[in-house]
């Protein structure tokens, strides 16, 4: 174990509910761990000893919350519970509250059905790898005799903290007013902050998705499901949309005749804004999965952009490794690290608005320099994590289909990081074919993993 990491993905721990790790016993064993590692570290270095808890409104929320701050209590570190917050306002106020340590109770865009943790450092960044291997080292431990016990708080005023937050991240006086807006809110973290936002910054705002129940958050809403969106923004004759997913860390956008706009598009609006109005963007962090006319684009505008693995982590890493601020994946993940240390929808929004509003253009004009590669992404369920490329029909097919597209296209198989899905990418310029060839390589990865 000490060589290799069980409990942790590449965005912490995720699951259903009730399976082997997403249930209150193990959340419970995970805080003391979690308490344990921190609480030592703070002795070494004679810092704090407050650990922030933050979650999105899915139900099992609340369960976990519990559990996580009784382990915690009992390792003798001090708890202040946030309630229902945006991921990456609990990275912004962990490093306000100058915390250890910032945990999020949340699966982002899935099903209300699965849950996870996430953490952030003291500085609202990813935790490295040396402290989930001491947490995992310390799970495999039984909770010893509590020696001392820490003390939870409720800190009622972190909406507060994190709206002024988002504000400021624009420049004094800068305003939204004579632009209607549609929020979709996901039914998700951002239902109570994002809409007082916008509307604060003088927008005529609609909101849809902010009533969650526990069981809704997701469902057939935000990012992840658009489509009520695109219906509401024509239907209020809006100047666009803007939907976030269930934790807040990701954002798509509607323009006004119902297009959606990904997470690439609005990447290069930013980046674009950043170079031709502040001269100041050196360069672009996507991921494989990033589309080729994301990189086209940027390169006519002599922004150079580099790919890195999927998943946030990947691209803040690759991003400090460059010393560039700006990066994201095609889901709408996207970090603008000169105001963020982390995925943020809400302020990756108003970068966006920023952009349209200082250039005196609509979304839907701002879109028109980047063009799109036809591409289709098909997933493919697995029961197990298998190496796929292992499979020789598999690779075989993969070669096959690299040489029948050849300069003109590119194929990505990887597994997914937060489900057990193996994700089939084939991109070009022809769209009929990339279907076909997708559906083909699909049907071989399904056949290979039965």
């Amino acid at each position: 174990m000490a060589n290799k990491k069980v409990y942790f993905g590449t965005d912490g721990i995720r699951g259903k509910v009730g399976d082997k790790v997403i249930n209150p016993e193990f959340m419970l064993r995970l805080g003391w761990a979690v308490g344990q590692v921190l609480a030592e570290e703070a002795v070494c270095e004679g810092g704090p000893r407050l650990i922030l808890i933050g979650k999105d409104t899915r139900i099992s929320g609340y369960m976990f919350e519990s559990a996580l701050q009784a382990g915690l209590i009992s390792a003798g570190v001090d708890v202040g519970l946030l309630g229902p917050m945006p991921t990456p306002a609990i990275a912004y106020l962990t490093r306000t509250f100058q915390a250890r340590a910032g945990i999020v109770i949340s699966a982002s865009h899935n099903p209300y059905f699965d849950n996870g943790v996430k953490f952030f450092n003291s500085m609202g960044g990813k935790l490295d790898d040396q402290l989930e291997l001491a947490i995992e080292r310390k799970l495999e431990e039984s909770l010893t005799t509590v020696q001392s016990l820490g003390k939870a708080r409720r800190i009622n005023d972190a909406p507060g903290r994190y709206i002024e937050f988002c504000k400021g991240t624009l420049p004094i006086g800068f305003s939204l007013a004579g632009m209607k807006l549609v929020i979709d809110c996901a039914n998700g973290a951002t239902y109570h902050v994002a809409p007082s936002i916008f509307r604060e910054l003088g927008a005529d705002v609609v909101v849809m998705a902010d009533q969650p129940d526990g069981l809704n958050i997701n469902k057939e809403c935000g990012s992840t499901h658009p489509t009520r969106l695109q219906a509401r923004v024509i239907e209020e004759r809006a100047g666009l949309g803007i939907a976030f997913d269930g934790d807040g860390d990701r954002v798509l956008m509607v323009d006004h005749k119902g297009e959606l706009v990904d997470g690439d598009e609005l990447l290069y609006i930013i980046a674009a804004f950043y170079k031709t109005l502040r001269g100041d963007c050196s360069g672009v962090v996507g991921t494989q999965m990033s589309n080729l006319g994301l990189e086209l684009a940027l390169g006519e505008l002599n922004i150079p952009m580099v790919r890195a693995k999927v998943g946030d982590r990947y691209v803040i890493e690759a991003m400090s490794k460059n010393n560039w601020n700006i990066g994201g994946e095609s889901s709408g993940h996207i970090i603008c690290r000169e105001v963020s240390t982390t995925g943020d929808g809400i302020v990756s929004a108003l970068q966006v608005l920023r952009a349209l509003v200082e250039n005196g253009q609509s979304l839907h004009r701002a879109k028109q320099s980047m063009r799109k590669m036809p591409q289709t992404m098909i997933n493919v369920r697995i029961k197990e994590r298998v190496d796929i490329h292992s499979f020789q029909s598999v690779q075989a097919a993969v070669n096959s289909a690299e040489e029948q597209m050849g300069r003109k296209g590119r194929v990505l198989l990887r597994p997914s990081g937060t489900e057990p899905l193996i994700r089939v990418m084939v991109e070009g310029e022809d769209q009929i074919l990339v279907r076909e060839i997708a559906q083909s390589l699909a049907d071989v990865v399904e056949k290979a993993v039965a």
